[in-house]
């Protein structure tokens, strides 16, 4: 005999089990006109149960209108392109001008309820100032789609996430994969580090060489990667940099020790490095399998403008000296034949 539960959440897709449970325990399921409040209940051959679910609540968030880059929208999901500076979810000394606080505005009536709550449903999430794709759920039952898909990491080929990185130096192989558990560091609470111990969690990030730019000085040899994702942990992309000794340009926690290098930089480069004040990170590909139609999903993000600026101006050849007149030699005169 199965749990109640387990075994309702199994009949309705469009529910979690978790808002099943708490359906359950605020008096919501009868059998035979009796109300059931435990989720452990065991369920019986030939029984009926009914359940009502109650209309959902208005979120506690405030809606505030700001201009969101929509890539994508149906009543299941939203794909939206997140510039930097935006932080996704409210918390301390981000109570409001969030992702989420755009979204209930944005979405509106469209927010079919999240744990019985009208509000966005985050599945993932990307830090403050890295730009790129993020998909958010409109219903419970694409929250538990999504969600189910992010805990795999893409090991059942529905989930596919892909970043481009602006880094300080080249890796010695053009491809490799960065397998190195992360945790809180025990030194700062504010940062993740590498770590053996054993509450530290498995993270693996792939990364490919996709173009390299040489200055005039080693100093200056930055490089741009192609990153994929094979676990999702907090900061894992800049750790797993620094961590090999190829931080992210302009990372404010993890690159700190490299901000010197930006002096060795061409004369353009140099002062748009400067003024990045944010971590050179972009999520550019983000896949994923739709929760209603089952169909795959695929979108991609271009280059945003202060990165893109960047890698043209490492890519530009610094000029020829101008010779002055007195050593000027004239051009050699080349005749026609007619």
């Amino acid at each position: 005999m199965d749990r109640l539960d387990r075994w309702l959440a199994a009949q309705i897709p469009a529910l979690s089990r978790g808002r099943v449970q708490a359906l359950i325990k605020d008096g919501h399921v009868t059998q035979a006109g009796r109300t059931i409040v435990e989720p452990n209940t065991r369920v019986k051959p030939a029984e009926v149960y009914e359940i009502v679910v109650p209309e959902a609540v208005p979120s506690d968030v405030t809606g505030e209108a700001m201009p969101l880059t929509v890539v994508f929208e149906d009543q299941s999901v939203i794909v939206i392109d997140k510039p930097a500076g935006l932080v996704v979810h409210p918390a301390a000394g981000h109570e409001t001008g969030t992702l989420v606080n755009a979204l209930v505005a944005h979405c509106g009536d469209s927010l079919s309820g999240i744990g019985g709550v009208k509000r966005p449903g985050i599945v993932h999430r990307l830090d403050k100032d890295t730009t790129g794709l993020l998909v958010v759920a409109k219903t419970d039952e694409a929250h538990q789609s999504l969600s189910d898909q992010f805990r795999s990491h893409g090991e059942d080929g529905r989930l596919h996430r892909a970043y481009l990185a602006l880094v300080w130096g080249v890796p010695v192989r053009p491809k490799g994969v960065i397998d190195a558990a992360l945790a809180r560091s025990t030194a700062n609470r504010t940062k993740i580090s590498v770590s053996r111990h054993e509450t530290a969690r498995h993270a693996v990030t792939h990364y490919e060489v996709v173009e390299t730019f040489h200055g005039a000085k080693p100093a200056a040899t930055v490089s741009l990667l192609r990153l994929v994702l094979e676990t999702g942990r907090t900061h894992q992309i800049r750790v797993h940099l620094a961590h090999i000794g190829h931080p992210v340009l302009g990372d404010p926690v993890y690159g700190t020790g490299f901000k010197t290098r930006e002096a060795a930089l061409n004369d353009v480069a140099q002062p748009l490095v400067a003024r990045l004040r944010r971590q050179a990170l972009h999520a550019e590909e983000l896949g994923f399998e739709h929760p209603r139609s089952g169909k795959p999903k695929l979108f991609k993000s271009p280059l945003p403008v202060d990165m893109q600026r960047i890698i043209d101006a490492l890519r530009a050849k610094p000029a020829a000296p101008v010779k002055s007149k007195a050593t000027e030699k004239p051009a050699a005169k080349r005749s026609r034949k007619s």
